[in-house]
């Protein structure tokens, strides 16, 4: 006797659309996209219509309009005079930066405080879990403005430094700590391109370094396939040191790196670097706000591993501090990546708060001034969704890469 897996083969007929398995939920998708893209076609036509009834348009012109208003720090050239899509340009480069400065330090700050807290030191653990339950339990917003507070209050005014027997004084002679914010001396090359070319300079840096980093993947690649055939490892350490400095000195001696270093110049510092006091503020919240979520997951990934693994490394003779960064974490990121990557994007989004100390990022000038003088809601929250939403997939893809690239390889 025989069993039929597959239906009969026979004609088409309509109602298998519905009633055969093989059509089925190809004839529901279609069903539902259907009906979102008449939803949407709703919605939009409902919009236009009353956006007419009130004599406005959707109109992007606003843009090369002048700002009109200035913006304490920035990363490119502007001024007042500038357009608004300029004042955007900087908001979004203010966004990266504090972005991407609070994700490499929030990521050192969960890593410490997730691996301190399983310490078999008691007092160093519930340290650590005090660290977590107090930051992870209050809200960001609160911290920035706590953390601003502190550094308007406690540190010195510029005017502080002023005379022989001034009341404070720089570090080092390079650096002044102020309640403005952190002055340190800002790089720049004698020679090579100068004026608005002089972005070619930095462009050239930044090769070399990738190259660099190429140069030493090869290198490392080449001492594991030596090993694998011969048991013994080249040493490759001084290689990959040279690669890293000798191209980059040499560079820096071509163009003539020099350093401009603050000056204090009538009731301010002139010269170098500024790094803003909420800029510093917004940095530090989201960094230990994030890394203590970012802790409980390297706790739980390191968790994850079987304790067999720690048994094996200890029985071959590594020392706990080899064991936990030679076996355990390499194992452990395979849990810790996929919430890191939510945390990462947590600090993106939540950068947007940064206009509670007048940090402006892309919601302070696009989302905020530009919207108020020009009155265009719409457009402007528009950009506004599309910027965050790049971002957060380019992130999201950047780390599932990462993530694909680490996870067990089955046979």
């Amino acid at each position: 006797m025989t069993t039929i897996t597959d239906p009969p083969k026979g004609d088409f007929r309509l109602s298998m659309l519905l009633y055969d398995t093989r059509f089925r939920s190809l004839t529901l998708q279609v069903i539902a996209a259907i009906a979102l893209a008449l939803v949407l076609a709703y919605l939009y036509h409902n919009l236009a219509t009353n956006l007419a009834e009130a004599g406005l348009n959707i109109s992007f012109g606003f843009l090369s309009n002048p700002s009109g208003y200035d913006i304490n720090q920035t990363l490119i050239d502007y001024n007042s005079q500038s357009s608004n899509l300029r004042a955007a340009m900087v908001g979004i480069l203010n966004t990266l930066l504090v972005a991407f400065l609070a994700c490499i330090t929030a990521t050192v700050f969960g890593v410490i405080a997730g691996v301190l807290r399983l310490s078999n030191n008691w007092l160093v653990r519930k340290l650590m879990a005090v660290y977590v339950e107090i930051f992870r339990n209050i809200p960001v917003l609160i911290w920035i403005i706590i953390i601003f507070t502190i550094m308007t209050a406690v540190l010195p005014s510029p005017s502080a430094f002023r005379g022989e027997n001034s009341e404070s004084s720089m570090l080092l002679n390079l650096f002044a700590f102020t309640n403005r914010g952190v002055y340190v001396p800002g790089p720049y090359f004698t020679r090579g391109f100068a004026g608005e070319s002089a972005i070619l300079n930095w462009v050239l840096v930044i090769a070399v370094l990738v190259g660099s980093l190429l140069a030493t993947r090869a290198v490392t690649a080449r001492a594991n396939r030596i090993q694998e055939q011969t048991g013994k490892r080249p040493v490759t350490v001084w290689t990959n040191l040279a690669i890293w400095l000798v191209p980059i000195i040499a560079l820096c001696l071509i163009l003539g790196l020099a350093w401009d270093v603050p000056e204090l110049k009538g009731f301010n510092f002139a010269g170098g670097i500024k790094v803003g006091g909420p800029l510093i503020a917004l940095w530090f919240a989201l960094s230990i706000y994030t890394g203590a979520f970012i802790a409980e997951n390297v706790r739980a990934g390191i968790q994850a591993v079987s304790k067999g693994q720690t048994e094996a490394a200890s029985a071959l003779g590594l020392r706990p501090n080899r064991t936990m960064s030679l076996v355990i974490l390499p194992q452990a990121l395979r849990v810790i990546i996929p919430p890191l990557i939510s945390q990462y994007l947590n600090i993106t989004k939540n950068s947007s708060l940064a206009i509670a100390v007048g940090y402006a990022d892309i919601t302070a000038t696009l989302g905020g001034i530009t919207l108020n003088q020009t009155g265009r809601a719409i457009e402007c929250v528009l950009l506004l969704m599309l910027f965050y939403l790049i971002i957060s997939l380019l992130i999201s893809a950047g780390m599932n890469v990462y993530n694909n690239a680490i996870k067990l390889k089955e046979r």
